[in-house]
């Protein structure tokens, strides 16, 4: 199973790891890009083999040949640690491999699909090869995966029909026991990511009446940055910090114009953390009646949703508890149980060969 450490990747791919593993399965994770954290590779290495190529995800480089080495890396991995079925966690990993064992891909995002939601643009230019070699990787995999159905409708409306899509929804580790609630709001993301919409945030941050405080990193790996004059920005924070943040906040959340899934919100719902998230397709489908939604153009729009909640203690624990049935339906059991299924399928069509 590729992955890397950057992003939400690594968190879905650890919990599905830790999940599969437990079911029987032995693991190899193979990262890409920036190396984990001293407590990140102690997390992975408890329950699976974690090795690290020197092929960059996609998403980091601009020159499509920096890519050529990962099939060979990939082959080798293969043939070192006899491995009998590959899952990818980029379409974009599964073009031009020439494998004999079966291959899922699992879109999680990408650059065409970001452009889209975010900018409105189409990946021309320099970006054109992503669109590429995406496409040659959905044609490849024996199975496609999108993490909601929104996302795979944007790959269809981005690409063209997908052959072999199926959705299947991400899962999340149960969160720490609760604790008191605090008058204060939560967020956490990558906020260097013109997708998580940090102006907005911000913006509403200096009209409301409760503290925000925005957990993770405001500067990216290329350079790309945000600034927080509004939000009391907290950093990265390790994803065990984040989940124990998230039991004390009284509010949760997400202004993302962008997510094909956002496990952040999940897990806050785990902890029973009234939602407020941006109104887009994607956490409609999830989160539609245990949340409260915002234009997410709108800061005032946000800052009245966080206003109505600070002051009706009980409306707040009403959603709060909404938002924790609804994330029930998410577990990880389940998501392992309908990945196994689609690596069954994608063994079967390769048997048949």
């Amino acid at each position: 199973m590729t992955t890397d450490a950057v992003g939400g990747v690594w968190r879905y791919s650890l919990d599905l790891a830790r999940e599969l593993a437990a079911r029987g399965d032995t693991i190899v994770l193979a990262g890409l890009g920036p190396e984990p954290s001293r407590e990140q590779a102690q997390e992975a290495q408890s329950f699976a083999t974690l090795t690290w190529l020197e092929t960059p995800p996609d998403w980091m480089t601009r020159d499509e040949s920096d890519l050529d080495r990962f099939p060979d890396e990939l082959k080798a991995l293969i043939a070192a640690y006899g491995v009998d079925l590959v899952h990818l966690n980029a379409p974009a990993q599964a073009a031009g491999l020439d494998l004999l064992c079966p291959v899922v891909a699992v879109s999680h995002s990408c650059v065409v699909t970001w452009l889209h939601a975010v900018r409105e643009q189409v990946a021309a230019g320099d970006w054109a090869w992503q669109k590429d070699r995406n496409r040659a990787g959905f044609d490849r995999a024996g199975m496609v995966v999108a993490p909601s159905r929104s996302h795979a409708m944007m790959l269809e409306t981005c690409y063209g029909p997908i052959a072999r899509l199926n959705v299947v929804h991400n899962g999340a580790l149960p969160g720490p026991p609760g604790s008191r609630r605090e008058p204060f709001v939560l967020a956490a993301a990558r906020w260097w990511d013109e997708g998580k919409n940090a102006a907005v945030l911000d913006a509403a941050a200096a009209i409301t009446e409760w503290p925000v405080y925005a957990a993770g990193s405001c500067l990216g790996a290329d350079g790309q940055g945000a600034r927080l004059d509004h939000c009391f920005p907290l950093g990265p924070l390790s994803h065990a910090e984040v989940r124990r943040l998230m039991t004390r906040a009284g509010i949760f959340v997400s202004t993302s114009i962008y997510e094909p899934f956002g496990l952040a919100a999940l897990e806050a719902a785990l902890s029973g953390t009234p939602l407020v998230l941006a109104d887009i397709a994607t956490y409609r489908e999830i989160w539609d009646g245990a949340a409260l939604f915002f234009d997410m153009r709108d800061p005032h729009a946000l800052a009245g949703c966080i206003a109505h909640l600070c002051r009706d203690e009980g409306f707040r624990r009403q959603l709060g508890r909404r938002a924790a049935r609804r994330a029930r339906k998410f577990s990880l059991r389940a998501q392992a149980a309908a990945m196994d299924e689609i690596y069954d399928r994608a063994a079967m069509a390769v048997a048949r060969l």
